[in-house]
């Protein structure tokens, strides 16, 4: 059975940071580039939903597919700034001698599709 959050949605447990009584590490962040990251999400957000009017409104291919590439670019920065966050959790794990080379690896792997 597949792991889920809160929500019910199903979690791949590879690329989780576990802590030392192995349940999984929170996404921890600091009060600001929790912020950011969220404003970011919300701008995503936005642009999505701009997509689907543009779908609606039948405007022209190239115009949706500029938008969609700028949305990818923007999901894969997104993603590049949660890696690193993770990244940064990890090198403070290893420097403790507790990381795990499997965690790491497999949020890489995640990240990058």
């Amino acid at each position: 059975m597949a792991a889920a959050d809160r929500k019910g949605t199903p979690v791949d447990e590879r690329a989780t940071v576990r802590t030392r009584d192995d349940a999984p590490a929170p996404f921890a962040v600091d009060a600001a580039e929790k912020r950011r990251l969220l404003n970011r999400l919300k701008r995503l957000e936005g642009q999505v939903r701009g997509l689907q009017r543009m779908i609606d409104e039948e405007r022209p291919c190239k115009d949706i597919l500029t938008l969609l590439s700028g949305v990818r670019s923007a999901l894969d920065a997104t993603g590049d700034e949660v890696l690193s966050a993770y990244l940064r959790r990890c090198q403070a794990d290893f420097a403790q001698g507790e990381g795990d080379v499997g965690d790491l690896l497999a949020a890489v792997r995640l990240a990058r599709g």
